[in-house]
This record gives C-alpha cells, sequence and structure tokens, in this order.
C-alpha cells in the first residue's frame, strides 16, 4: 500500500449538491478535521442544496457553497485566488444517457467545455506547484459494452455508445492530456453504477423504487437482461478520497463493487424488499408491476469492473455488500418520502450546467 502522496487543504467539490458529492462533502469533512471544502454547484434539477444543509449549519468556517457553472471561466478563476484551492475533485457532469439521447448539447458544454475550463483553471492558479492534485471522476461506460466474460481494467480500450459517455470520454482524455502536455498533477477514476441514499429518482434504484411505491408499472428496457456492477455511494467516496490521497500523479484506477446483477433481478431484488418492508394494501407483490419496455437506442450489454488495482496499491475494499447495501437504500427512501416527492416537482433547469451522478 502506498504511503500518502498528496495532503489536501482546501477542496473544490465540483456538483457537491448531487449524489455522490452529497455523499463526498459529507464524507470529506467527517474525516478530515482540517479541511476546507468549497463546493461549486450550478443546482440543476438534480442537485439540492439542501442536502448540505446542517453542513452549512455547523461546519461554517471549513464549508462553502458557491452557486455557479463550471464553464463559468471568471467565477471558477476567482474560487481559486480566493481560496487557494489545492485540490479539485471534479464530479459536475450531466450523467443521464436518456437524458443525453434527447439533447446531447448539454452534455458536450458541461462535460467537455467544463472540464476544460477547470483543467484552465487549476493550470493558472498552480503554475509548476506538485503540491497539488486535479482529480476527475468519471464512468466505465466510456469503455463501451463487455461480452459475456471479462471485466474493465484500467487498460480497457475506449469504445462508448452514448452522447453521455463519449462526452466523458472526452473529458477523461483531456484530463490526460492536460498531464502530458502541461504537466499538471492529476488523478483519474472510471467507476461503475453508484446506489444509495439522495440519488435523483430517474436512476435504475430509486426509479424502481419510488415507482413500485405509486403502484404504477415498473419499465425495464428491452429483455431485462443487461448486467450492471454495483458500487454503494459511500465505497465509492472512500475510493476517491485514497486516490487523491495516496495515488501518484497521472494514475488511473476503475472503482467497482464487484457486484454484477442483471437488471431485471435488480428490479424483483428491490420488490422483494419492499414487499418485506412496506407491503402492498392489497396484499400483493410489487413484482407483479413490472412490464417490459422497447429498449433505448445503443443499449450496452453488460458492465463489470475489475478494481484488483486499486485494491493492491490503496488498500481499498468494498465495505458493503449488494444485499446490505440495496436494504439500507430502500429503507433510507421509505424514510424520506417527502424528499422524492419534492424531487418529483417540476424544477425549471437553465439550459446548461451540471449535476454530479456518473
Amino acid at each position: 500500500m502506498n504511503s500518502a502522496t498528496h495532503v489536501p487543504r482546501r477542496v473544490l467539490v465540483t456538483g457537491g449538491c448531487g449524489f455522490i458529492g452529497t455523499h463526498l462533502v459529507r464524507y470529506l469533512l467527517g474525516t478530515d478535521p482540517s479541511l476546507r471544502v468549497v463546493n461549486l454547484d450550478l443546482l440543476t434539477y438534480a442537485g439540492d442544496r439542501t442536502n448540505l444543509a446542517d453542513l452549512e449549519r455547523d461546519n461554517g468556517d471549513r464549508y462553502r457553497f458557491v452557486h455557479g457553472d463550471i464553464t463559468d471561466e471568471i467565477m471558477v478563476g476567482d474560487i481559486f485566488a480566493t481560496e487557494a484551492i489545492d485540490t479539485v475533485i471534479h464530479l459536475a457532469a450531466e450523467s443521464h444517457v436518456d437524458r443525453s439521447i434527447d439533447a446531447p448539447d448539454q452534455f458536450l458544454r458541461t462535460n467537455i467545455w467544463g472540464t476544460y475550463n477547470l483543467l484552465q483553471a487549476a493550470r493558472r492558479a498552480w503554475g509548476s506547484r506538485r503540491d497539488v492534485r486535479f482529480h476527475h471522476v468519471s464512468t466505465d461506460e466510456v469503455f463501451g459494452s463487455l461480452g459475456e466474460q471479462g471485466y474493465f481494467t484500467e487498460e480497457s480500450r475506449y469504445d462508448p455508445s452514448s452522447p453521455y459517455s463519449s462526452s466523458k470520454a472526452a473529458s477523461d482524455h483531456l484530463v490526460c492530456a492536460w498531464q502530458r502536455t502541461f504537466g499538471l498533477p492529476v488523478t483519474l477514476s472510471n467507476c461503475s453504477n453508484n446506489y444509495g441514499p439522495y440519488q435523483y429518482p430517474e436512476k435504475l434504484i430509486p426509479l424502481m423504487i419510488t415507482t413500485a411505491l405509486a403502484l404504477r408499472p415498473l419499465p425495464v428496457y428491452g429483455d431485462g437482461l443487461q448486467v450492471r456492477d454495483w458500487l454503494y455511494v459511500e465505497d465509492h467516496c472512500r475510493a476517491i478520497d485514497l486516490i487523491v490521497r495516496g495515488a501518484k500523479a497521472g494514475a488511473t484506477y476503475v472503482v467497482g463493487g464487484r457486484n454484477e446483477i442483471v437488471n431485471l433481478e435488480m428490479v424483483r431484488a428491490l420488490c422483494a424488499l419492499l414487499d418485506e418492508m412496506e407491503p402492498r394494501p392489497d396484499g400483493g407483490s410489487y413484482a407483479s408491476l413490472i412490464t417490459q419496455v422497447v429498449d433505448r437506442p445503443g443499449h450496452d450489454r453488460r458492465y463489470a469492473i475489475d478494481p484488483a488495482r486499486l485494491m493492491h496499491d490503496l488498500g481499498w475494499m468494498p465495505r458493503e455488500t449488494i444485499s446490505t447495501g440495496l436494504r439500507a437504500t430502500v429503507a433510507w427512501y421509505l424514510r424520506h418520502r417527502g424528499w422524492v416527492d419534492e424531487k418529483s416537482r417540476p424544477k425549471v433547469t437553465p439550459p446548461s450546467g451540471h449535476r454530479s451522478s456518473v
């Protein structure tokens, strides 16, 4: 296991009011009392400042929220200058595949141009400093679709299928180029599907939970036999922190929970948990609501990650199994129905912006 190669003191988290960002900001402030965290978020439809309201109240001198767009060159530059940022953890991204098919322009602007703007701001602010770090959080979707065998690794070839994954692949390449061309100290991680509390209800797991509770049909794309590798969000946050502190500049890691599940079986598992924890008034099973719908264009068949390098180099191990993680997730959504109801109301989204669920 490597010893620390970087000691963060003043951290800029982009997209910190989104799903992963909410958990990461909580993790950073909760585990390192010496850190100051600046959270930059545009608060588009999936970003919610109230997710961190208690942190704003209780960590006034260690936490600052900035409402803004990562593509705003002047504002981003001001944050680096006024906050003396030494670490960037870049989560902000448009991330929903279906939305990228309907409106790819927003994904190109935020995911590509926004990443470029942050890289340039870091480069201008840091110069030749080596006691700094720019960590870029990406997705396994940049690698395309696996066959029935094998795993994504750090050596996997890029082969994105959707506008979303293509924009993330482009941002990955920008980050690596700024390391090789300009010497910017960067690290990069590609993670599998995250799940857990605070996830916006358009994603598979919260969508199925909330739709089932409303006794509406549960839409499953195609034959439902697509395979995904699931990672509990708090395990991901620990991985990010370990990489930021312990990885060498220029290093890339894939992060996965080693929890491969067929989509249809995932939905059935969620239904079984709801049958146990919130039985239907009519005594039926939520699984009877499962409805197969026309598959989406370019739907990748299988994702799976081998995180062996991360485990070997930095000693990371997932703490949650799919069983414990799903139970905790369902319990959270059952306890926070007001949060879900608020998310279901129409929300005006600016024509450009970001959110932080990768």
